[in-house]
């Protein structure tokens, strides 16, 4: 058939929990009141340096981007310890991710969560024998939207020239996807901050029960 290929936050699993609660301890340590879950999940969608220094700026410290470094590896350190503490699949995943194996895609995730974090948190959710290939950004040392990530993963897989569709949650998704050239289905219910069907995704999901069909659609196209 061809490859499949995810995002991780926002698409597989809700992690917007964990970070947050980490990011908040971040902010503890610093002598900082916590953000709470519904600001860390306004902030997450453009990788953890990003989450880091919107936290702080929200309060108050702003860093440049040679101070950020010490906070950010703290930030990864208090998240290592946590992955899948409170993680979950949205809802839907498991049954949707066999479909696409039984009709014989091939199923990839690319990812700008490390690699070692994201294949932990698919191998604590029971998801991760289904992928053949997990990509970060330290897998090729490209992170998205550069679609040289994507392209990499797509290879990896042993799945050059054969059809492929991405599925994400983000404006990074889109923007990584129309890249490399690879159509996308764009699930509404993530990390998104602007509203994803202004970017023109090739399809919109908004359950993760529909992207099954929607591949197919995209692959006869």
């Amino acid at each position: 058939m061809g490859i499949v290929i995810f995002d991780l936050d926002g698409t597989l699993v809700d992690s917007a929990p964990d970070l947050a609660d980490a990011l908040d301890d971040l902010l503890v340590e610093n002598g900082r009141e916590p953000l709470g879950l519904a600001v860390g999940r306004a902030l997450i969608g453009h990788g953890m340096d990003n989450l880091v220094r919107q936290g702080l700026a929200r309060r108050g410290m702003t860093v440049s981007d040679d101070a950020l470094r010490p906070f950010a590896d703290r930030f990864r350190a208090i998240y290592a310890t946590r992955l899948s503490r409170r993680t979950r699949p949205y809802d839907g995943v498991e049954t949707a991710l066999d479909r696409l194996a039984a009709q014989g895609w091939r199923l990839a995730v690319c990812t700008n969560k490390l690699e070692p974090y994201a294949r932990r948190i698919l191998a604590d959710l029971g998801l991760a024998a289904r992928f053949s290939v997990v990509s970060g950004p330290d897998t090729f040392g490209v992170a998205k939207p550069d679609p040289r990530q994507l392209l990499r993963t797509i290879e990896a897989a042993g799945a050059g020239g054969m059809p492929a569709v991405m599925v994400g949650d983000s404006e990074v998704d889109v923007a990584l996807a129309k890249a490399a050239r690879v159509p996308i289905i764009a699930v509404t219910y993530g990390y998104a901050k602007t509203p994803l069907a202004d970017l023109a995704p090739d399809a919109l999901a908004g359950r993760f029960d529909e992207v099954p069909a929607l591949v197919e659609r995209l692959a006869r196209s």
